[in-house]
């Protein structure tokens, strides 16, 4: 349980990411503030965050990558293209049925986990490319790895905050991996399908209150106002408490001050990886004196859960339009009568 609920800390605690200068192209192919790339006979360039990166035209399309994140799989999967993955980091964090079916015939390797990578091994797999998020404790094994010709990609998705910008990697990705027609055709379909969905939504004329998330240890962290989590609850037709905050990372509160904002709470949603009031009790019995706890409806994120594997945080990166059904489907159900949760799951 303690490895799954560092991954949602993970996730919800987000921080903020200072803003830097745009590739200086009008052909720059803009994903996000933070993501954007240009291309030209000879390269392309890619600005991600603080970083850049050249890439000459014959070293395309990369054909052998190793993935440091569990998130970043989804985008592979949605482009058909899992065979190019020759490394994983821990393996038991990830979803996808064909992914593991590779790495149990020795097709993917297991490289390690955040704790240790096996550096020799990832050296002896010759990838094109790693792709990964950030981590500064981990800065000597990048430049390990630099220094014996393996190019390291940060990428750093997860500081995305609005949706469709996450889903927009796509386009880089099949970039990358010479699928530049079937990127587009799907984020195509995903930015369609999410503002038909935000349409539908706005057909409800009731507009309920929602809770996000759960406390660990003393502390409820609450994804701020401009947060993914955020943006996904207005686009579904709902007041989120903290819709007036400004911040696009977690905003810590107690018990006691979730509480006084919660009294015309109906609807609690990702509230954690568990599968039962009893079991939310169990870890913080004061969940009980909320009334949306007792009269409203509680749901978590387990919907498409594998032992330490949560799709949510693998396909779910990428099919923004598949995320805001889930909370449409919550918040008004009448909008989608047939239609069954895919990642999210009452509490009982």
């Amino acid at each position: 349980m303690k490895a799954k609920n560092l991954l949602f800390i993970a996730f919800f605690t987000l921080i903020t990411c200072k803003r830097e200068p745009k590739i200086s192209s009008a052909d720059a192919v803009l994903i996000s503030n933070r993501v954007e790339f240009k291309e030209d006979i000879k390269s392309l360039q890619i600005k991600s965050g603080n970083y850049t990166y050249n890439f000459k035209a014959d070293q395309l399309p990369f054909r052998k990558i190793i993935l440091l994140n569990a998130s970043l799989a989804g985008y592979f999967s949605e482009l058909d293209a899992e065979n190019i993955i020759i490394g994983v980091s821990s393996p038991e964090y990830i979803y996808s049925d064909k992914i593991q079916s590779l790495v149990k015939d020795g097709k993917i390797q297991n490289i390690g986990s955040d704790q240790k990578y096996d550096v020799e091994k990832i050296i002896s797999l010759k990838p094109d490319a790693i792709f990964t998020n950030y981590i500064a404790s981990f800065q000597n094994t990048y430049e390990l790895l630099k220094n014996n010709g393996i190019q390291v990609v940060f990428l750093d998705e997860y500081l995305e905050q609005k949706p469709l910008e996450k889903t927009a990697y796509i386009k880089l990705f099949g970039k990358l991996l010479g699928k530049d027609q079937e990127a587009e055709a799907k984020f195509n379909e995903i930015e369609k399908n999410y503002n038909d969905l935000k349409e539908l939504a706005l057909k409800s004329t009731v507009k309920p209150t929602v809770l996000a998330n759960e406390m660990y240890g003393d502390v409820w962290y609450l994804p701020g106002g401009k947060t993914s989590v955020a943006n996904y609850i207005s686009d579904a037709n709902a007041n989120y408490i903290l819709k007036d905050n400004s911040d696009e990372k977690a905003v810590t509160m107690s018990f006691e001050e979730v509480f006084a904002k919660s009294g015309n709470v109906q609807f609690w949603v990702n509230a954690g990886n568990h599968v039962s009031k009893k079991e939310m009790l169990n870890i913080n019995p004061f969940y009980e004196k909320l009334e949306v706890f007792n009269k409203g409806k509680v749901y978590g994120i387990t919907g498409k859960e594998k032992d330490k594997a949560n799709d949510f945080f693998e396909s779910g990166v990428v099919r923004a339009d598949w995320v805001l059904k889930d909370y449409i489907k919550i918040f008004h159900s009448e909008l989608l009568p047939e239609y069954q949760l895919t990642y999210m799951k009452e509490l009982q």
